[in-house]
């Protein structure tokens, strides 16, 4: 029976060192891949200069932030919505050739602009719009209705 238990913590033994030697081969690889173009660099050298690096994206990635920030803040004052609405105002002409369009922004101010086509000729006008309401003069119900379209279009 000894030499049965001695055979079998040889196997053993044998069966470790392989998996032992397979491990540092594969880890040894590894790092000669990590430091194969670093001019004999030693390795506390190069992850110094991997963490530095790693700071400077994150200032980076920090300062994009900020920049993605601003532009969204500065976009909401900029035209985003547009309605467009033709009709025919007067009975004694043909088709939808009058118009009103809303150009809104993203806190729905902007301008509302009518033209009115008669036999006689077009008539344009303008309105001014702070939060989907006119602000010196009252909107009619075709500039109220081409303010709810661009603010329902882009919601």
């Amino acid at each position: 029976m000894p030499i049965i238990l001695v055979i079998s913590a040889f196997v053993t033994l044998l069966l470790w060192l392989f998996f032992l030697t397979f491990y540092v081969m594969r880890l040894s690889g590894h790092y000669n891949s990590l430091v194969k173009d670093t001019n004999k660099r030693s390795l506390q050298a190069i992850l110094e200069t991997l963490l530095k690096d790693v700071e400077l994206a994150k200032k980076d990635i920090d300062f994009l932030k900020s920049k993605c920030d601003t532009i969204i803040s500065d976009g909401r004052l900029h035209i985003q919505k547009i309605g467009l609405l033709r009709f025919n105002p007067f009975k004694d002409t043909g088709g939808d050739q009058s118009f009103i369009l809303a150009l809104l922004d993203g806190e729905n101010t902007g301008v509302v602009i009518s033209g009115l086509y008669s036999r006689s000729g077009t008539r344009w006008y303008a309105k001014r719009v702070s939060q989907g309401k006119g602000v010196e003069h009252e909107l009619s119900e075709e500039e109220t209705k081409a303010v709810k379209e661009a603010k329902h279009l882009h919601e």
